[in-house]
């Protein structure tokens, strides 16, 4: 992947920036309820405002579709954003029109505001030309620090580098684009995947990748159990995806001819229905009962993965390794999240993305031992894939 100009390399003092960053945060009682993302984009803003720049920042909150929603407006962000950086916030009633402009306009050298949701415009989720121009006549220089939306084409992530620049990367965009890209053109070996999750199909061009560069691929939760299937094994009541055993199939045909190990559980803990309190039993993977199910891997399977972690240079995960969310059914995931840290302390690239996998992070309390914790799940997921993101694409090349 081609370098991206960034922020270092502008002179934005007295000039009026754009800034798409990624604030679809969640909300309750019109308030932020989590500012890990808003967080995230501090270090961007503040070097801006440092260095003299007007900054006005713009994003999407939820998924309005093109209509007015008050509970979704950004009002409350920019109030969170203005007692994070201890400096006052201005608040336009909209992303574009004479609302916009006339925030704009009262803008001095180091100022911030926010604009109202994109979504509230139909045009910035169909990448309207139209729209995209009058968003950027609000500014002079374009910045893309909203990794979690580059994958989509839209007015505010794409169309709008059109008619400004230059555009270029905030510093959490190239620290995401730092490390992810770096895991698949330059990983240091031994260099471990671990793979989570409900379901192989939306992780299958990421195997597919994946398996031309890892050393060794180890797969949990529900995902793994179509693979038993695509072995010939009984699987019991557990989640199996009928139509992707074929799929399943192929892959692990793809790791007998690649020099990567795909690495199945071999032992599950398992229950006589889905529920926090259902009865629990310890069974090898070619056990499973009739009509249970596999919530989360075994003991053994830990010992397995995490020897496989420790050894490892360099660790991607993406995806739990079993129904976290319920106290019972978390200890597979909780210990290989103490697995990886472990590594990352001994000086291994730790990168995790996704979402649950970062739920399961923060659960963990493991966040800050670790290499890059991704703040996009579908745009590092695509990036992994090996796939273009547009967002990325529209920006000048370094």
């Amino acid at each position: 992947m081609a370098l991206k100009s960034t922020i270092r390399d502008l002179e934005p003092r007295g000039r009026r920036v754009l800034v798409r960053v990624d604030f679809n945060v969640p909300l309750a009682d019109a308030q932020v309820s989590d500012d890990t993302r808003i967080r995230a984009a501090l270090p961007t803003i503040q070097a801006l405002r440092n260095a003299g720049a007007r900054v006005i920042l713009c994003s999407h909150l939820g998924r309005p579709k093109g209509r007015v929603v008050a509970e979704l407006s950004l009002g409350p962000v920019a109030d969170r954003l203005a007692e994070l950086l201890g400096a006052p916030v201005a608040f336009a009633r909209d992303c574009v029109g004479q609302a916009a402009e006339d925030a704009v306009a009262a803008l001095g050298d180091g100022d911030v505001v926010v604009l109202e949701n994109l979504r509230f415009h139909g045009e910035e989720t169909a990448n309207d030309a139209d729209f995209a121009a009058r968003l950027a006549g609000l500014a002079e220089i374009y910045v893309n620090d909203a990794f979690g939306a580059a994958h989509r084409a839209h007015a505010s992530t794409a169309g709008v580098t059109h008619h400004l620049k230059p555009a270029v990367a905030g510093l959490l965009m190239e620290r995401e684009l730092l490390y992810l890209s770096g895991v698949l053109e330059t990983p240091e070996s031994p260099f471990v995947v671990l793979l989570g999750g409900a379901k192989i199909s939306g992780k299958i061009e990421v195997l597919t990748q994946l398996l031309q560069r890892a050393d060794a691929i180890l797969v949990g939760g529900g995902m793994a159990f179509t693979f038993l299937r695509a072995q010939g094994q009984s699987v019991g009541g557990s989640l199996v995806e009928e139509d992707r055993i074929e799929t399943a199939r192929k892959v692990l045909a793809a790791a007998e001819e690649s020099k990567c190990r795909l690495v199945l559980p071999t032992d599950f803990i398992v229950a006589d229905q889905f529920a926090n309190d259902a009865k629990t039993w310890e069974v090898d993977s070619e056990h499973i009962p009739d009509g249970w199910l596999g919530l989360d891997i075994g003991p053994d399977s830990v010992r397995l993965f995490s020897g496989e972690i420790a050894a490892a240079r360099t660790i991607v995960w993406n995806g739990p390794m079993g129904v976290f969310e319920m106290e019972n059914f978390r200890q597979g995931t909780m210990s290989l999240a103490q697995a990886v840290a472990k590594a990352s302390d001994g000086g291994a690239t730790t990168v995790v993305g996704g979402g649950d996998s970062v739920a399961a992070v923060n659960l963990a309390g493991i966040g800050p031992r670790l290499s890059h914790v991704s703040t996009g799940g579908g745009a590092s997921l695509e990036l992994l894939e090996g796939k273009q993101l547009p967002g990325v694409a529209s920006l000048d090349d370094a």
